[in-house]
């Protein structure tokens, strides 16, 4: 009984969100009909050698008790996943850079031979294989470029014939990236360090079918060299999908770059992770960092593999994880951007910075009611347009609620999260006539009151995400039946004990 009751549990939001597929005849984009189709995409960041073991063979290189060595994380691993991330809404992988590394280059920045992968990651094969059964689920893989720098190891560094493809002099950022030590800078203003790079690009789409690729540190790049391979890539695969990674906050000129379509905001990143780490913090705040950034279609995150993770940060508040993750998780779905997914994120794993949030994945640590929100949450996002491309404008707040609109070719949807510690309620003006909302996370209810407004009032620290619909009124289909069994049950109840009463007379 207690499976069958879970196997209900599972099944129900997916029954709501195929019904209502049914009624909806919204068209949806198609991903090569518009570079805005990337904005239907869920992105799961993998950092490949920390993510899963598929091929158990072992090589010097791994030694589980150093934290800044190989623990044998590879291709095969995250093929045997694929799976469970379909299932949890995920619809494109970013992998780490998989390319032949110096010793102990787990992370893939160490980078010595551009056109080859390391051996502790697996095969070109496997790769093949990993992009091929990827479309076989409707999912994307796109790849981690580097593009600024090279291993101290590669044979370029001691080749005086290409002493100006180097740039030496470049600042680097190894303070808070200490694997930066150990690589030096390219000269990407020289012609030929471009072409040899874009060749690089060219070569594993060729090679693996790849969807794309994130750029690592875009914006420690030359503007007008990431111009020239943006560029290219899109004329040479026309709906190649092309994001930016950066490492600090100024990121103003890659927003400029129209073919990179997405970039990494370090802005909203900081909103997002510190309103949803305590309570009664006004989730307007987030609202307000969008308005006024440059960027305002970007990679949604809370945590990276740079970064302290989300877990960590607000279980040290006290924060029950399940309700924390459905809330960062509402607003990052349903908001203009792209969500990124730091890998883990769905157990949750927990890490205070590296090298602990860089730890092998531990998949059978998962959270039931988690797993069964983001499935949630993820149906929503792929089924309803407005909550991709629609619209956003934020309609009222109340403390630490408020309450956005989306809307897109004449269908609206309205989001609602409470970060307060009571609950809040907040009016809309009328929908129209005969109209009433419908949730969808907790099947709430608004109808239009005396006033002709609509009161939606959520819990503490909850979200709901409602669509509008005919006012149906009272289900007398779905009442009298109810009404009638039970009844039968009272009438039924006071037979048996009469029954009773009359044998113990007897």
């Amino acid at each position: 009984m207690k499976g069958l009751r879970a196997i209900f549990k599972k099944i129900i939001p997916f029954i709501l969100v195929f019904t209502l597929f049914i009624v909806n005849t919204t068209p949806v984009l198609a991903a090569d009909e518009s570079d805005e189709a990337i904005n239907e995409e869920i992105i799961y960041d993998v950092l490949v050698d920390r993510f899963n073991n598929g091929n158990q063979k072992h090589s010097d290189q791994i030694r589980l008790d150093d934290p800044y060595a190989f623990h044998g994380g590879d291709i095969e691993g995250i093929i045997m996943k694929l799976d469970s991330l379909k299932e949890l809404g995920y619809t494109t992988l970013s992998l780490s850079p998989i390319m032949e590394n110096a010793e102990d280059g787990y992370h893939g920045y160490w980078i010595e031979d551009f056109y080859k992968i390391d051996e502790q990651f697996g095969t070109m094969e496997d790769l093949k294989r990993l992009v091929e059964e990827a479309h076989e689920r409707d999912m994307k893989v796109i790849l981690e470029l580097v593009t600024n720098y090279v291993s101290e190891t590669h044979p370029i560094v001691a080749d005086p014939e290409k002493e100006d493809w180097l740039d030496e002099d470049k600042s680097k950022p190894v303070d808070d990236y200490p694997w930066l030590e150990n690589v030096v800078p390219l000269n990407q203003e020289n012609p030929e360090v471009n072409k040899y790079l874009i060749d690089v690009a060219d070569f594993w789409l060729d090679e693996t079918d790849i969807d794309g690729y994130k750029l690592h540190a875009a914006d420690q790049a030359s503007p007008s060299f990431l111009k020239k391979l943006t560029e290219h890539i899109k004329e040479k695969k026309k709906d190649a999908y092309i994001i930016a990674d950066v490492l600090v906050e100024d990121s103003s000129q890659l927003n400029e770059i129209e073919s990179i379509q997405l970039v990494k905001n370090p802005k909203m990143f900081d909103a997002l992770a510190n309103v949803f780490s305590q309570e009664d913090t006004a989730v307007s705040e987030i609202f307000e960092t969008w308005e006024a950034s440059e960027n305002k279609s970007g990679l949604l995150y809370v945590d990276d593999k740079y970064t302290k993770r989300f877990t960590q940060r607000f279980s040290e508040n006290g924060r029950n994880k399940v309700t924390a993750w459905t809330l960062a998780l509402t607003y990052m779905y349903t908001s203009p951007g792209v969500p990124l997914i730091y890998q883990g994120s769905e157990i949750p794993e927990y890490g205070e910075g590296v090298p602990e949030n860089q730890k092998m994945v531990n998949f059978n640590s998962g959270d039931e009611d988690l797993t069964e929100f983001i499935e949630r949450i993820s149906a929503l996002r792929e089924e309803f347009p407005p909550l991709t491309h629609g619209d956003f404008e934020m309609l009222g707040s109340d403390e630490g609620m408020s309450v956005f609109k989306r809307t897109y070719q004449d269908e609206s949807i309205y989001v609602a999260i409470n970060n307060d510690s009571e609950s809040r309620s907040l009016s809309i003006e009328s929908l129209g006539e005969d109209k009433q909302l419908r949730g969808l996370l907790g099947d709430n209810l608004v109808r239009e009151d005396k006033n002709g407004d609509f009161r939606i009032g959520i819990p503490r620290e909850t979200a709901e995400v409602y669509i509008v619909e005919d006012n149906t009124g009272i289900n007398w289909f779905f009442i009298v039946p109810i009404i009638a069994v039970f009844i039968i049950f009272i009438v039924s109840v006071i037979y048996l004990s009469r029954k009773q009463k009359r044998r113990e007379q007897q």
